[in-house]
């Protein structure tokens, strides 16, 4: 996407979607929306209608979200992310390291920018605990690798957010890494504030399953709002939402045009969001103040049922209008 389009993409305000199947019960449905439907239900790909400069499953008004959840296969579109190689128990220094390789089998070494990185790496234990968001570097030969130490044993999930080059669209490939030792589950309550490096974060607004929900995120420190949010990669705030369950993968940024360099924001942060099922999801949201970046932890479940069927003004492709 080009630098004109992505300023459109944020000014008209991004709508983020976990998108599920559609159930038809009761409509007429167009005979391409019927193909469609038969296509994925054999396990034929079904195109994506993101723009590549975009976060996985993350549309702006007029555009259209992708059928399954982000986040959940090694392999999309032909793209596979390799085995990734990190320490195998906790308290060992080493190095995470992982390739990507394209349809042709080989690794890919050209990838496009997005939101100022080639490549957004979020890993995260089984139980939505030791979540981070970080950024490796990639060798000549596609390899990419960072320093890496593991604090807590268990199973982590490991994300690469990439758009390779003629991709023409986001991918989110993901895959498990153990880390040996003794491993106590967390179960995270609900919970709609966090404390942070001395800030309190705070999320306002119901997460409605099946619809679009408005979420205020809220930064202060003592009592006192905080002003100076930072850009940071092109942002006031990312947000990271994991569904629990099968932690699919939701990457977005907040609504309002892209930050110009120098300028800062706050205290609030506000994202429009649609959870595609009734249900938990875990919330990481990141922000800058005075070039440190904090990340605030959130739990929140969703209210309402979700309606799956398709909409009035579904269109021959099984999307309703945003």
């Amino acid at each position: 996407m080009n630098a004109a389009a992505r300023l459109g993409a944020y000014a008209a305000g991004l709508a983020v979607v976990f998108t599920g199947a559609f159930a038809a019960a009761g409509a007429v449905v167009p005979e391409t929306t019927v193909s469609a439907w038969t296509q994925q239900a054999e396990g034929t790909p079904m195109a994506q209608h993101t723009d590549s400069g975009q976060d996985p499953v993350e549309t702006t008004s007029g555009s259209h979200a992708e059928h399954t959840p982000q986040g959940v296969s090694r392999e999309q579109s032909g793209y596979l992310l390799q085995e990734v190689s990190a320490p195998g128990t906790t308290g060992d220094a080493g190095e995470l390291s992982l390739t990507i390789t394209g349809p042709d089998g080989a690794p890919v070494t050209e990838f496009e920018t997005s939101h100022g990185r080639q490549m957004h790496l979020i890993v995260v234990r089984s139980d939505g605990t030791g979540f981070r968001h970080v950024h490796p570097v990639m060798d000549e030969a596609g390899r990419w690798s960072l320093p890496w130490q593991w604090e807590a044993a268990g199973t982590y999930r490991v994300y690469a957010d990439v758009v390779p080059a003629g991709a023409e669209q986001n991918l989110t490939l993901t895959r498990t890494v153990d880390v040996a030792g003794a491993f106590t589950p967390a179960a995270p309550e609900a919970t709609a504030t966090d404390e942070v490096d001395g800030f309190q974060v705070s999320v306002e607004g119901d997460l409605s399953a099946g619809s679009t929900s408005d979420l205020t995120i809220s930064v202060t420190r003592d009592g006192q709002p905080i002003t100076t949010l930072e850009p940071y990669l092109g942002a006031y705030g990312h947000l990271v939402a994991l569904r629990a369950g099968d932690l699919a993968y939701l990457h977005v940024h907040p609504e309002g045009a892209e930050p110009v360099a120098g300028e800062v924001s706050g205290p609030d942060v506000e994202f429009a969001t649609t959870a595609p099922t009734p249900g938990r999801y875990y919330l990481y949201f990141d922000f800058q103040v005075d070039g440190q970046v904090h990340t605030a932890q959130f739990a929140l479940d969703t209210t309402g049922a979700a309606d799956t069927r398709p909409s009035a003004g579904a269109t021959a492709e099984g999307h309703g209008e945003h």
